[in-house]
């Protein structure tokens, strides 16, 4: 049953909200969460924002949030960077992945550098990749925050860092180290956080191949909701299908059953 878990790993985007609008089902969830007093954390792909601003926009949109709550695939790149000693880089992306690059102690350069490092990047440009793909034939290890094509928002898919992504394995040569969904590094992170066993865990996200896919390789459970990329049928006709499906988080905020 879902509410038996004691510790929830919850996506945002295409889950908790689309783009700057709150999916209030989800926001139903999450306050049911706090007020069960149920460990949870967002954990999300997108790098650009920092962990104060992804509480600003999960506060203004009424979702219990605060810092402790939200770990990011910049803050996991972060940590990936700092346990491997990089110390020079070249990097990709916008403020979130920035300022976690900063904090784990490595110097932004365009020369002489140790790692490409991409996250999101909306002003990504022709020059930018060119400096990548140089760094990267000279040696420079790939290291990405995700893989993700698309961004669910109010308009339509998005392209997402993934795009970026595979214009700079192709120019550099290289397949990139990922650390976010669904890779195990952020989601192993993530739980060591919330201070919670994997069987007691449960991750909630509607891409089957970012946010189920990682509970899946975690050996977490999973419930896949379909308010965002990946649709409710196509999820449960994978092989290795969630642990849960529901058509949105209202059934788990009207039901205990589940």
């Amino acid at each position: 049953m879902i509410f038996d878990h004691k510790g929830f790993l919850l996506d945002l985007d295409g889950t908790i909200y689309r783009g700057n609008t709150v999916i209030p089902e989800a926001r139903a969830f999450v306050q049911r969460l706090e007020a069960a007093g149920k460990k949870y954390m967002f954990l999300t792909n997108n790098s650009s924002k920092t962990t104060e601003e992804v509480v600003e926009k999960l506060q203004l949109m009424g979702v219990p949030a605060h810092p402790k709550t939200v770990y990011t695939s910049a803050m996991a790149m972060g940590d990936y960077v700092d346990s491997k000693q990089i110390k020079r880089a070249y990097v990709i992306g916008e403020k979130g992945l920035k300022t976690a690059i900063y904090h784990a102690g490595v110097e932004e350069s365009d020369t002489d550098v140790e790692a490409v490092i991409v996250g999101i990047d909306r002003t990504f440009t022709f020059e930018k990749l060119e400096t990548a793909a140089f760094a990267i034939q000279k040696g420079a290890v790939l290291l990405a925050t995700n893989g993700d094509r698309v961004i669910p928002t109010e308009r339509g898919m998005s392209p997402g860092n993934g795009s970026i992504l595979a214009a700079i394995e192709v120019a550099g040569g290289k397949r990139a180290i990922v650390v976010g969904k669904p890779e195990s590094w952020i989601v192993d992170q993530a739980i060591q956080r919330l201070g919670t066993s994997y069987d007691e865990t449960l991750l909630v996200g509607d891409n089957y191949d970012t946010d189920i896919l990682t509970g899946i390789r975690a050996k977490i459970d999973t419930l896949h909701v379909d308010t965002g990329v990946t649709r409710k049928t196509d999820a449960m006709n994978k092989n290795d299908p969630p642990t849960f499906a529901v058509p949105s988080l209202e059934e788990c905020t009207i039901s205990t059953k589940l």
